[in-house]
């Protein structure tokens, strides 16, 4: 795991440009701790951040292979889990190898089989290769988009990297957010290749992007793709057991401590099951578990709308089964609420979602994670691939024009933009922008001439979120993992599984009358029946009075400075309303957690924003 960045101009010569190029690879420090590298051409500069995971001696980048026609050089951030056997099959084709590293696997099978090399990876991935055979920059990002890949466009080439933060690095780049900008990140549309910051999109998922003096040109190399299911349900239970299993194995790999997020529900129960299966990936360790909880959670635990039990009892009930190894992070209301860590969560984003707690608690989790180990596997995606959230089952929301996760009544997004200025809220005409992105998404979905409207309508609901609401949680666990140098992998988006399950019928899906009847059902055997049977419970949230206590007090030392450019965008009479209340509704927690979080943005930032 790593940060790449770079920068192409066919007009400058970029050796002279060092100290900008430094600058921008200094921005992935915190994706890269343990060594720093450069490179440099006529026309190209790349820089790398990494963290060592495979072959810890001989995974330096940016990694070059000189030919008789040009330097061909490798920028790489994620993992590749075939790599041992590409590895093999480059060796009969002729290739030899330097390193036991992944890196080099990525730069030989390029050398190989050029840009078809894509479709060869199964991993998480994103790098970008300069191949001074034919002055080009390829840059190809893995098919769930895992790993996150930026670019922006300049007169004579492109700048990339990780994260925004490094373009924003060039002086090239302007700090700019326009309407649009806003309208996506107050939306939560999350529209493909869509990146807030004007004039930076995303490298898609599953695309390669290749820019040479000619321009950018993109090819897509895989996408969710509708194809009849055939197999009876015994056959499909048993291909999603054998599929994980193997996904399991290969995620194990790493020359360094690794470990598993436990939350007590089904998604990281499979995980640590299976893993704890594979002990001899391990060696003698056992297996690590990690999970958070906040002080006082349990004893003082209320059912909401979104949660029904606390994650500790079911969390004990797993580490027994299992025998693991387990840590229980433990979080204070007071650490939460402390505006260094909402900066820190906020840098590691480099735009403002107003997620709030549940964006600290992650980011302060891992943290604590990494100073036990380097590599942790998640059970990210397993709701949005196998159907396991609670409003999917609800039938409003089934029937409903208009993405899910914004169509519940109460959940981690406030659709309604509690607390902005009403007349920004009005001018952005934010329904309308949801309404063209849901149109368009629902646009891209194939449907079989023998689904009825009902199957049609739940392949939708799947389709959205696993190209929308699902990239979204990846890139906040990518950004907050590698704020601290900690490589964070999800099994469930291999993309062997999230295409076999995409094709199967809702009917399937929900066999037993129960969420994620297929997951379930290929793992019931691993797990207490507990957690086996335990109902969807989302990423908990602290529910300490202190802590909206001391949200509306840093509101009002916000108010004591009148002339603070937040006041663009959120209401100063709201603020001055919300900050008074003695009860506070989560709608209004939420839009308290996005006007601090717009404060911090733009005191770090200085973006400029161009208003509607």
């Amino acid at each position: 795991m790593c940060g790449i960045t770079g920068w192409v101009s066919f007009d400058r010569d970029l050796a002279r440009e060092q100290s900008v190029l430094d600058e921008m690879t200094l921005t992935m420090g915190c994706r890269g701790p343990d060594a720093s590298g450069t490179w440099s051409g006529p026309h190209v500069a790349l820089g790398h951040r990494r963290l060592a995971v495979i072959d810890l001696v001989g995974g330096a980048q940016p990694m070059t292979e000189r030919t008789p026609n040009g330097d061909v050089t490798l920028v790489y951030s994620g993992e590749v889990y075939n790599y041992t056997e590409l590895r093999k099959e480059l060796i009969r084709r002729g290739e030899q190898f330097n390193t036991s590293s992944d890196t080099e696997v990525v730069l030989r099978g390029y050398l190989h089989w050029g840009e078809a090399l894509a479709e060869r990876l199964n991993g998480m991935y994103a790098f970008a290769i300069w191949d001074g055979r034919y002055q080009k920059l390829v840059m190809i990002r893995d098919r769930m988009g895992i790993k996150p890949l930026y670019y922006h466009r300049t007169p004579d080439g492109v700048l990339f990297g990780s994260e925004q933060k490094a373009i924003l690095a060039n002086p090239l780049a302007k700090r700019v957010v326009d309407a649009d900008g806003l309208r996506e990140m107050l939306s939560f549309a999350f529209t493909p290749g869509h990146a807030i910051w004007s004039d930076i999109g995303q490298v898609e998922p599953g695309t390669v992007l290749t820019v040479d003096a000619g321009g950018l040109r993109e090819r897509t190399y895989w996408r969710l793709t509708t194809r009849p299911h055939t197999d009876d349900q015994a056959t499909t239970v048993g291909r999603v057991r054998e599929i994980l299993d193997d996904t399991v194995s290969r995620q194990l790999v790493a020359d360094v401590p690794r470990g598993v997020l436990l939350s007590g529900g089904i998604d990281s129960g499979t995980l640590t099951a299976l893993s704890a299966s594979h002990r001899d990936r391990l060696g003698a360790e056992r297996v690590r578990t990690f999970a958070v909880d906040f002080m006082g959670q349990a004893e003082n635990f209320t059912p909401d709308d979104l949660r029904d039990t606390p994650d500790a009892p079911f969390i004990r009930d797993m580490v027994e089964h299992a025998g693991t190894e387990h840590s229980d992070i433990m979080l204070d209301p007071k650490t939460l609420a402390d505006p260094e860590v909402r900066k820190a969560a906020l840098i590691a984003r480099d735009v403002p979602m107003g997620l709030g707690d549940m964006d600290f608690s992650l980011y302060l989790l891992f943290k604590a994670i990494r100073e036990k180990t380097t590599v942790a596997l998640s059970g990210e995606a397993a709701d949005e691939i196998f159907g396991g959230y609670k409003h999917m089952h609800i039938p409003q929301i089934q029937q409903a024009h208009a993405f899910p996760w914004i169509a519940v009544s109460v959940g981690p997004f406030d659709k309604d933009g509690t607390g902005l200025d009403s007349q920004l809220l009005s001018a952005l005409a934010l329904e309308d922008y949801r309404r063209e992105r849901y149109d368009s998404a629902v646009a891209e979905v194939e449907r079989l001439d023998s689904e009825d409207d009902f199957e049609y309508r739940m392949r939708v609901m799947i389709y959205l979120h696993l190209t929308r609401f699902m990239r979204s949680l990846l890139d906040r666990k990518d950004r907050m993992s590698m704020a601290v140098g900690l490589e964070v992998r999800v099994p469930f988006c291999d993309h062997r599984l999230v295409d076999y399950v995409y094709n199967t019928p809702w009917s399937l899906k929900t066999y037993d009358g129960m969420e994620k009847s297929l997951l379930r059902g290929a793992v019931e055997d691993l797990l207490p029946a507990s957690v086996a049977r335990r109902p969807k419970s989302p990423y908990p949230s602290t529910q300490d009075p202190y802590y909206v206590k001391e949200l509306q007090q840093q509101g009002r030392d916000l108010l004591t400075r009148p002339g603070h450019d937040v006041f663009a965008l959120v209401g100063r009479d709201w603020l001055r309303n919300a900050v008074r209340l003695d009860h506070v509704d989560r709608p209004t927690r939420l839009g308290l957690e996005r006007a601090l979080d717009l404060a911090v943005w733009l005191e770090v930032y200085r973006p400029e924003l161009k208003l509607p």
